[in-house]
């Protein structure tokens, strides 16, 4: 999208950007990377509206509270948008399955069937790479097709089905993307980052095997960038599904030290057997299906397998056809969450 600067209204506030002023609806803004999409939007000069359970925290963004399971509230979000970036779901390692089809599946119908109703033309369907995963090692693959059947868990198995269902409504009228950013992290991630500090801190973060297995992440920033990027060129890309990464391949031992010695926490020295850890987390699942914690469970199989097989993407048809680059390195992003730590507050963890 290309344009002269100019100030442009969202809510009740005045946003300054370049770009056409064009309306995007992003749902689940106020998850850490929901957040970021609606600024990155802002900043290129989108009027930007939410929906989601709680306010976006977002200045200048003008909230919509309620579920994407509720077609009203959906239709009342997408009325005069021109564009949709779908990111509510249900993120979790265990839960109701239910749950996950509900907010998954038919949350990403009711957002389609709104937009179809609302004349909305462009969606981003936000999605992730664990819809292509079944627990052996990926080395250098582009977006496989998305496959519930062999995905892993009730989260990658709704999330594989929900992408399916969006891309079976792409079409001339309604323009559908799905992007899959792998391993978000950055300042302030309540997910990753928060989990292997506090884990680290207790004592409780183990190396599964060697710690050697390449995996890819995603700066935040990186992907928020992504994520505007599918949105400005759907009209060429749309029908397809494209994995984000920073494409910087780390050895898992590494990446996770990194985030510990931003915190200040001593990096996992212990190891577990990574088979031992696949059984472990398998009957921890069972339990947790008969009597659920009150928090995430501290491993599962697929968490297991995320932890000790390989996992990174070739990025150049993701670059090449989105026309975007990371700017943020792994790198320059430990650094920044270093200095949010020091800075305290929840931006630090």
């Amino acid at each position: 999208m290309g344009g002269r600067r100019a100030g442009r209204r969202a809510g009740d506030r005045t946003v300054t950007g370049a770009g056409t002023g064009r309306l995007a609806v992003v749902t689940g803004a106020s998850g850490f990377l929901g957040r970021a999409v609606v600024r990155e939007l802002m900043g290129r000069g989108y009027r930007v509206r939410t929906l989601q359970r709680r306010p976006s925290g977002v200045a200048g963004a003008q909230d919509h509270l309620g579920s994407v399971t509720d077609p009203g509230h959906v239709a009342a979000a997408l009325a005069g948008a021109d564009a949709v970036v779908h990111l509510a779901a249900k993120v979790s390692l265990a839960g109701d399955p239910a749950d996950f089809e509900r907010v998954n599946v038919g949350g990403t119908r009711t957002v389609l069937d709104a937009a179809a109703s609302a004349g909305v033309r462009d969606v981003v369907h936000v999605s992730s790479p664990s819809v292509a995963h079944a627990g052996t090692s990926i080395v250098g693959d582009g977006a496989a097709p998305a496959d519930p059947e062999a995905a892993r868990g009730d989260y990658a198995r709704t999330k594989a089905a929900a992408e399916l269902v969006a891309l079976e409504r792409d079409g001339a009228d309604l323009r559908v993307v799905a992007v899959r950013p792998h391993v978000v992290w950055g300042p302030g991630d309540p997910q990753l980052v928060a989990r292997v500090v506090a884990r680290a801190r207790a004592g409780r973060l183990p190396l599964l095997g060697h710690g050697a297995a390449l995996i890819d992440s995603t700066y935040v920033d990186n992907a928020a960038s992504a994520l505007a990027a599918a949105l400005e060129v759907v009209g060429e890309v749309h029908g397809r599904a494209y994995v984000v990464t920073n494409g910087e391949p780390r050895p898992v031992a590494e990446l996770l030290a990194g985030i510990c010695l931003a915190h200040g926490v001593r990096p996992p020295r212990w190891r577990v057997p990574a088979a031992l850890a696949r059984g472990a987390g398998g009957a921890v699942e069972a339990l947790w299906r008969v009597r659920p914690g009150v928090d995430e469970p501290p491993m599962t199989r697929f968490l297991a397998e995320q932890l000790s097989t390989a996992h990174w993407f070739d990025q150049r048809h993701t670059q090449a056809d989105l026309r975007w680059r990371p700017t943020v390195s792994i790198e320059e992003g430990l650094r920044r969450l270093a200095q949010a730590h020091a800075r305290g507050g929840a931006s630090g963890v």
